[in-house]
């Protein structure tokens, strides 16, 4: 199980690592394609590209990663709709969550079976 999660982790590094050069190389190409005909600037380097990237996220974005109003209404929704639902309604949804994410779910029931043996 560690090895699952050491192997997802090294591939998230890296499919980030690679998101953000790419990102880098189509703010340098549309920097040097349309900035300097237009406004008469200079052409800028990726290392430059990745700096204004970077400054451009400081400035507008932050480094959240969703804001927490957007999370709680998820869970008073969430909340709200398994509320609603009978008790069969429940185990199917949950059920079927469980085929959805695989043996991270298995794990937590043969620990809960486990507790109430």
């Amino acid at each position: 199980m560690k090895k699952f999660w050491i192997k997802k982790g090294l591939m998230f590094i890296t499919l980030f690592i690679a998101f953000v050069l790419l990102l880098g190389l189509v703010v340098m190409g549309l920097w040097n394609a349309i900035l300097p005909a237009v406004l008469g600037i200079k052409v800028i380097t990726f290392t430059q590209a990745l700096g204004i990237l970077l400054l451009s996220k400081i400035l507008f974005g932050g480094f959240r990663s969703g804001s927490r109003a957007n999370m709680e209404q998820w869970r008073m929704k969430m909340q709200e709709k398994m509320g609603s639902m009978t008790p069969e309604e429940k185990e199917k949804f949950k059920s079927e969550w469980r085929n959805r994410c695989g043996s991270r779910w298995k794990i937590r029931e043969q620990e809960t079976a486990k507790v109430s043996e």
